[in-house]
């Protein structure tokens, strides 16, 4: 008689997987994806590699799912700010800046993995699709702002995408793991308002 799998045994390996999922996510925020080994997850699950590899088709794999449950959690958590703040689009961009950059610069090491550390190509690929997904967030605000006059004509998917780049790079001196580029004596705080500032200059908005 052929095996077949249970609701409870279904539950059992998906509590299974999703504790490797957390581990390695664990491992990630604080050594980046290339302290996150097979062989310490299952360490840390007290477990062995072969039953880590048996839930995914590789390290890639699985790296690329905790990439994605990450980069959802903080697309969403940004995407709720816009959506709260407004009504206008400069405070709609101001409050995408102000989440997107302050969490950053709280989780530096899982934010570092997540917008700059070198990956596989099957974790790049999920950067990638998320990065086009803040860019159609920006555009959106832009087009909601262009179509009521609060700022200037403009080709709203070019600067979208360069907004985007525009707060990556200018926190990227603080994130990397020897932090370079920045003042040390400048705050966070600072650093948000700045980024802020240059936004809405750059999609030609008034200063608050």
């Amino acid at each position: 008689m052929a095996y077949r799998p249970t609701d409870r045994t279904r539950g059992v390996a998906e509590q299974r997987r999703q504790r490797y999922l957390d581990a390695a996510t664990g491992m990630v925020a604080q050594h980046g994806f290339v302290g996150a080994k097979v062989k310490a997850i299952a360490e840390e699950c007290e477990t062995s590699v072969g039953s880590v590899y048996s839930y995914f088709d590789g390290r890639a794999e699985l790296l690329a799912e905790v990439f994605r449950g990450a980069a959802n959690h903080e697309l969403a958590t940004v995407g709720h700010a816009v959506e709260n703040a407004g009504p206008s689009a400069p405070e709609k961009l101001d409050a995408l800046v102000a989440t997107f950059a302050s969490r950053a610069l709280t989780g530096r090491q899982l934010a570092y993995s997540l917008l700059f550390e070198p990956v596989d190509p099957v974790v790049e690929a999920e950067r990638l699709r998320f990065r086009a997904a803040y860019h159609s967030m920006g555009e959106r605000v832009l087009r909601e702002g262009i179509a009521a006059g609060e700022v200037p004509a403009q080709h709203a998917p070019i600067t979208a995408a360069a907004i985007i780049g525009a707060i990556s790079e200018a926190l990227v001196g603080r994130l990397t793991p020897t932090p370079a580029g920045l003042d040390p004596a400048l705050s966070d705080d600072a650093i948000v308002a700045e980024i802020q500032n240059f936004c809405r200059r750059a999609i030609g908005a008034q200063q608050p």
